[in-house]
């Protein structure tokens, strides 16, 4: 299946000079949803995997089925003041702005292999801030997979240490 017919461009979103990738087009159709996530499930079965470490929000949509379909653990990162027990936090860097990512200190074991899961990789500014979270609870990130990744946005080596997938490409 053709996933990048249900990536629709939005130019100048969230500000000028920045071209969107939007996913609700794939989400609204279930029959590229579910291939979508039967590919990533066959990914995250291929690998030794623990756990599932998924930022909000859109990283939620795809790591919780995908967490249920392959039966492993679910760990959510969150902006700050969302989750209730005491976190591990970091800063991080968009193409477009910074935030500050949170995860419970608890959520993660020493020794997990982790899987990171979002929708869209840009410049990685995220992903490089949820590494830090899971490494510094002693987990090993063995697995980082896309939706899509925006190859342009940044070098072609960046998270190759980590054994990085993507089901498209631009």
């Amino acid at each position: 299946m053709d996933l990048k017919k249900f990536i629709v461009d939005v130019k100048d979103f969230p500000k000028a000079g920045v071209t969107f990738k939007d996913i609700t087009p794939l989400l609204n159709d279930f029959q590229a949803f579910r291939f979508a996530i039967d590919e990533m499930v066959k990914v995250i079965l291929q690998n030794e995997i623990d756990v599932i470490v998924a930022p909000e929000a859109r990283g939620f949509i795809f790591a919780a089925p995908l967490a249920y379909a392959a039966k492993k653990r679910l760990v959510l990162i969150r902006k700050p003041g969302k989750l209730p027990r005491p976190t591990h936090q970091t800063d991080y860097s968009l193409e477009y702005g910074s935030g500050e990512l949170q995860i419970h200190i608890d959520d993660l074991k020493p020794g997990d292999k982790v899987a990171i899961v979002d929708d869209v990789l840009a410049t990685g500014g995220t992903t490089q801030g949820i590494i830090k979270l899971i490494e510094s609870q002693k987990a090993d990130v063995k697995k980082i997979i896309f939706l899509a990744d925006l190859k342009f946005l940044h070098k072609d080596d960046l998270f190759a240490e980590y054994n990085l997938t993507s089901l498209l490409d631009y």
